[in-house]
């Protein structure tokens, strides 16, 4: 390109580092810009602009632009149960934010069709915001999420068959998650459909599986594992939830699911155990009102950062 090409003058742009390609073929401007990483209002905000600095240029009459954008290197990781009751969701969501606090780029998928709680988990009920039928993911404290809570009225019952909820969570996992590294996909208890679809379209990167100490959850847990296994995703880890409950009121430490048997299974199971999480009831009243404690500074923040931290260390070894 010349000295005296005027599109010469885009270079000093403010978006310049984002305009790939630039010629001039008469007076038709043709430029190819990068939107990566940039959502829907900001990727339109970017065009808009370099469209409107390329026509006030001298010499130029129309604009024709090409967005692109490459997609990151992205892992899905499953969290699964087994059976339900075991604070899933609520370590999901609290791994979730714990990652992003890490600097890490998470979106969560709400899998849990029939009963959704994600949305109430991080106080974001909002319709997400759909293009081209393309969902993009509503951010809530710094993490995307998507749900199928956020779609549907609060309490309607969705008596939806097993090819209706496989669809419904491939349209979740085909969502525009932007630059996201890491999406954790929240699963509904058991081995049913929407596992199995998930194990087949979109094959995560690794498993994480919750159990709560006593032997009736271990052995729910077990038949996740052995599923994954069945279908050669690599699992992760193990978390103990539940394991132990100090009174506010006495101070006295008892362990009414028991405690240590999550730890115990990992070591026969040959798989590693990620850590414990003890029964709390502050950190039910906080998920109540949509707040995670992995938001906030204290010691329920500094136990999730430490699984988090746990679980890319597995991620990593696994993928070496």
């Amino acid at each position: 390109m010349s000295s005296s090409d005027p599109l010469h003058a885009l270079d000093n742009s403010p978006d310049a580092a984002r305009i790939r390609s630039k010629r001039l073929v008469g007076r038709v401007a043709s430029l190819v810009i990068d939107a990566t990483g940039l959502p829907p209002l900001e990727r339109s905000a970017l065009e808009q602009r370099v469209r409107s600095e390329t026509l006030a240029l001298r010499g130029v009459k129309d604009v024709r632009i090409a967005v692109t954008a490459s997609r990151p290197e992205r892992r899905i990781i499953a969290i699964g149960s087994g059976k339900g009751g075991v604070g899933k969701s609520t370590l999901t969501a609290n791994l979730a934010v714990a990652l992003a606090r890490m600097g890490k780029k998470v979106g969560v998928i709400d899998a849990d069709i029939y009963g959704p709680s994600q949305p109430t988990l991080f106080g974001a009920h909002e319709k997400p915001h759909a293009e081209k039928q393309k969902l993009f993911p509503v951010a809530a404290h710094g993490v995307r999420l998507l749900s199928v809570g956020q779609l549907v009225p609060a309490g309607q019952a969705l008596a939806w068959r097993g090819p209706m909820a496989a669809s419904a969570l491939n349209q979740l996992i085909e969502a525009d998650w932007g630059d996201c590294e890491l999406i954790l996909v929240d699963l509904p208890p058991g081995t049913g459909d929407v596992q199995l679809s998930l194990l087949q379209k979109s094959r995560p990167d690794g498993a994480l599986i919750v159990s709560t100490p006593q032997d009736l959850s271990l052995i729910d847990a077990a038949r996740a594992i052995d599923l994954f296994g069945k279908t050669g995703v690599p699992v992760l880890g193990i978390v103990e939830n539940m394991a132990g409950y100090s009174c506010p009121h006495c101070g006295e430490a008892s362990d009414p699911f028991g405690r240590g048997g999550a730890e115990t299974s990992a070591k026969q199971l040959g798989i590693d155990f990620l850590g414990r999480l003890p029964l709390s009831a502050s950190l039910r009243e906080a998920s109540d009102q949509g707040v995670p404690p992995a938001a906030v500074a204290g010691p329920a923040a500094d136990a999730f950062d430490q699984i988090a931290r746990a679980l890319l260390a597995a991620l990593e070894k696994v993928a070496a």
